[in-house]
């Protein structure tokens, strides 16, 4: 049996440590399929006319490649050339609820993800994306100091 681990990237440096412990996760699993996932933070509550959503459709189209391109493809690429069996995914929506539905959809065992160091006003009111998935997930979830 294949285990799956997602791999959530946050486009920053924090990213290679995560993708690093799940290499050496991976490495000594063996029959094992890494996910690399990105979420785009995004908000189905908006108003706005039919004009607004179709320009903002073709927003949402153009970070998904952006994403792919410049963080999701690299990492798929390093995996696979040590040998890895990866694939990548880019969503939008909640980062903790996306990348529980992104590990359900495909069958996970386990989300790694690292720790962002970036604080704030925002985070100290509704709490970090890090902290909703620990609490929300329905796999375990590693996080990468």
């Amino acid at each position: 049996m294949t285990t799956t681990l997602v791999i959530g990237l946050d486009g920053q440096e924090t990213g290679d440590r995560a993708l690093a412990f799940a290499k050496d996760l991976a490495s000594t699993i063996k029959d094992c399929e890494l996910l690399v996932a990105y979420v785009i933070e995004w908000s189905p509550y908006s108003f706005q006319t039919a004009e607004e959503n179709a320009l903002r459709h073709g927003r949402k189209e153009a970070e998904i490649s952006t994403a792919h391109e410049r963080i999701v493809d690299p990492a798929v690429k390093a995996l696979t050339e040590a040998g890895l069996n990866a694939r990548g995914v880019v969503r939008h929506g909640d980062v903790a609820d996306t990348l529980n539905q992104i590990c359900e959809e495909n069958g996970g065992q386990q989300i790694i993800v690292c720790r962002a160091s970036a604080g704030g006003f925002a985070k100290r009111i509704f709490g970090s994306s890090t902290a909703n998935l620990v609490m929300s997930a329905t796999v375990p979830v590693t996080v990468i100091a």
